[in-house]
């Protein structure tokens, strides 16, 4: 391969310019044509996105079957029209769903989370694999496991929560659906969810015991055991070094310590970022030395190692070995997906089998799994008196606001929104007013919502946030929104941070006026972050989220309404009591109260209501057949082996059958490193029938019980602790105490000691 060549192959340039449409008409663009001429490049990104940002509506954008007809357009002429003939690898967003128009959508990340159900997501991985494979496309870049522990960020929507056990476990779940047929692309290494005063891409303040122990872990079980084959670098600094330039965190944790064999990608220009905005880099050829030497293989974007890797290479910065190990990299994942010997796909295929009526009853079962129920003082389920709904607010009939964002224009008749899903339902005569708009003030009619409020036997109040983006918004380079005086619903979603938590608009307006008609209330939260709850919390006869259900979630919520499905979702982040409690999340080192204020969040971590009762008993802890541990070094070998059984029974006492989310924490009593308050190390999510009582068992491993320290500090052997310890994983001897129970807050305890 020539130098230009190699390049190339290194460079993922943005694609949704890269082809024309008209009518039934594509071709491929002067823009493709010229890059395949002078510097053919490896792969590309975004071809098939449809959004605000790329221009492309659900007309002029492109459906599945054109989807997969162009791609084998671009593959053919890439074979046919270079000197090498290497078939290109085509990236997507797929957070949540491919980010493309005719797919299907699903709740975002934190939706997700919140089933606490690995198997639905791994079912929810393989369709979004397969919708994506249908199509031409071999990489989808998601699932998100960043873990969030700031609700001012504008990207919480996209993660899996607070906690590495659980994004750990459910991320794994998703990669494991989506490799059966796509590359899957862990987003974003590392601590990108934790940016200081919660500003998208700001420095992560965190030192290298917490990073290993609660920003990586959800990232290496993914890899070693979801084979996460490609991972995304993150916007952000650690310590001052930006992560794409971090040999320690891509080298020597990534590949040598993670045994990772894949493809890094950096995030959409930030590689350039390195100089252009983090000025660690004094040009574009320093930048994109900086990141290929640190371990960055392929420059999305494209524009630093398409442009500027010769010069680096010319002026010493980077050795032809350097690129070479990238190259490498990237071809061997073509290998190993199969694009040397076969890069089409079938178009008649992609218009058959993506977006189809299984795929939509796979979202409606996550969207139900999902929803969170806060509050409930027995209004729901809805009985045979609630004869007449009043459905109002801003979130209760906008398609797109419950959808999320990373989200492509789709049909209106593929999306049911709460209000259609409550009409559908049938059960009783339905009211609507909008009420307020999410943000805009001078969109609101508060006298009508209230007039239809009287007239109902009980309201389902929609309020919330929106990450849907509009044709008016202005965009960063990198897809980012900029926040502008314009005034959209949209407050959440890439770039749109918050200084506060508090309902936008005239929302608090209308339900204080809601509430005032002493109707029963039903508030429902459509939202990307956990919003101010105190009001609906203080005054709603019951409180649910649902986050962004996806294309189902009207239906999902019409089911939960009227009791054919029982809500049995957790919360996989707290909900704060107001702005001034963050960071606050479950397993912090406990605190005094506030002068103002509760110290504890308004919901803990793993909470959520069911319309039953579950009771727990019986809680034993029984270690393993000659269990030899010693304190000493933990290796990634011995993650899976099995040092102590925890075993208890839960019965479902209540009225209702349903599922129980079984939680189990620990904590170490005494450790090297000052221990959290409390980790999740087990969870299952079971179903009971009412009266019916089941065992739940966890199987904890060495390395649940393990500490992570940079540098250990000197034990006596007094104190049961090793003298001296080299930094790492280690199991110390000592007593543990763990805790079984239905959410972070209400748990049976047992100590025992190892």
């Amino acid at each position: 391969m020539t130098l230009e060549e190699k390049c190339g192959q290194l460079a993922c340039p943005i694609g949704f310019n890269f082809y024309g449409k008209d009518g039934d008409s594509l071709w491929l663009s002067d823009d493709f044509t010229a890059m395949m001429d002078t510097m053919p490049i490896g792969s590309c990104w975004a071809v098939l996105r449809a959004d605000p940002w790329s221009r492309k509506t659900e007309e002029t954008g492109l459906h599945p079957r054109e989807s997969a007809r162009l791609l084998n357009m671009m593959q053919r002429h890439a074979i046919e029209n270079t000197r090498l003939g290497i078939p290109l690898l085509f990236c997507e967003e797929t957070p949540h769903g491919h980010m493309a128009v005719g797919t299907t959508v699903f709740p975002t990340g934190i939706g997700q989370a919140s089933t606490w159900n690995p198997e639905l997501l791994e079912q929810m991985g393989e369709v979004m694999g397969k919708e994506l494979r249908l199509q031409g496309a071999q990489v989808g870049y998601g699932p998100v496991l960043d873990i969030a522990r700031d609700p001012r960020w504008s990207r919480v929507e996209e993660t899996m929560g607070e906690d590495p056990y659980l994004a750990g476990v459910l991320g794994t779940a998703v990669v494991k659906g989506m490799q059966n047929h796509v590359c899957a692309t862990l987003k974003h290494l590392a601590a990108y969810g934790i940016p200081q005063g919660g500003h998208n891409a700001a420095t992560a303040d965190v030192g290298p015991n917490r990073l290993m122990t609660e920003y990586l872990p959800a990232f290496e079980r993914a890899v070693t055991f979801g084979g996460a084959k490609s991972v995304m670098t993150s916007y952000n600094t650690i310590d001052g070094v930006p992560c794409s330039a971090n040999k320690w965190l891509l080298q020597d944790i990534l590949r040598k310590s993670w045994n990772f064999n894949g493809v890094v990608f950096s995030d959409l220009n930030a590689v350039n970022a390195i100089y252009a905005t983090q000025h660690v880099a004094a040009d574009p050829a320093e930048a994109a030395a900086l990141a290929l030497k640190a371990g960055v293989d392929i420059d999305l974007g494209g524009y630093n190692y398409g442009g500027f890797l010769k010069e680096a290479l010319q002026r010493g910065l980077v050795t032809e070995t350097d690129i070479d190990r990238a190259v490498r990299h990237v071809l061997q994942l073509k290998f190993d997906l199969g694009l040397f010997d076969n890069p089409y796909v079938d178009e008649a295929l992609a218009e058959q089998e993506v977006g189809t009526a299984e795929s939509a009853w796979l979202t409606k079962q996550v969207a139900l799994e999902s929803a969170v129920l806060l509050k409930n003082d027995g209004v729901l389920p809805f009985g045979d008196h609630i004869n007449k709904v009043a459905v109002i607010g801003p979130n209760a009939d906008n398609q797109y606001n419950q959808l999320g964002d990373y989200t492509a224009p789709q049909a209106p008749d593929r999306i049911v929104t709460i209000l259609e899903g409550i009409r559908e339902k049938g059960r009783a005569e339905v009211l609507y007013a909008k009420g307020c708009a999410v943000r805009d003030e001078n969109d609101a009619d508060i006298e009508e919502a209230v007039r239809v409020a009287q007239q109902a036997d009980a309201v389902v109040l929609v309020v919330g946030g929106s990450s849907a983006r509009d044709f008016k918004t202005s965009y960063e380079e990198t897809g980012a929104a900029i926040v502008s005086e314009s005034i959209s619903d949209m407050d959440c979603g890439e770039g749109y941070d918050r200084s506060t938590l508090k309902l936008l608009g005239k929302q608090e307006e209308l339900m204080q006026r809601v509430y005032a008609t002493g109707k029963p209330v039903v508030a429902v939260y459509i939202q990307g972050r956990p919003l101010d709850m105190n009001l609906a919390n203080e005054q709603s006869n019951a409180l649910l989220t649902l986050w962004y259900p996806g294309m189902e979630g009207g239906s999902a919520l019409a089911d939960i309404l009227w009791g054919d499905y029982n809500p049995a979702g957790r919360l996989p982040i707290s909900v704060p009591r107001s702005v001034g409690q963050i960071p606050v999340y479950y397993s912090q080192p406990a605190t005094g109260d506030y002068v103002e204020e509760s110290a504890k969040p308004l919901f803990p971590f793993g909470f959520g209501l069911s319309y039953t009762q579950f009771e727990y008993s019986d809680l034993q802890i029984e270690p393993a057949e000659a269990m030899s541990f010693q304190a000493g070094d933990v290796r990634l070998e011995s993650m899976a082996d099995t040092i102590c059984k925890v075993t208890c029974t839960v019965k479902n006492i209540g009225e209702y059958d349903g599922d129980e989310v079984v939680q189990l924490y620990v904590r170490d009593e005494v450790a090297s490193i000052g221990p959290a308050s409390k980790l999740l190390k087990g969870f299952q999510r079971v179903h009971i029938n009412k009266g019916e009582s089941k065992q739940v068992v966890f199987c904890l491993t060495c390395r649940d019980l393990s500490v992570y320290s940079a540098s250990l500090p000197c034990h006596s052997e007094a104190a049961g602790r090793k003298e001296s310890m080299e930094g790492g994983w280690h199991f110390e001897h000592g007593a543990f105490t763990f805790m079984v129970g239905g959410s972070s807050e209400n748990w049976a305890e047992i100590m025992a000691r190892f």
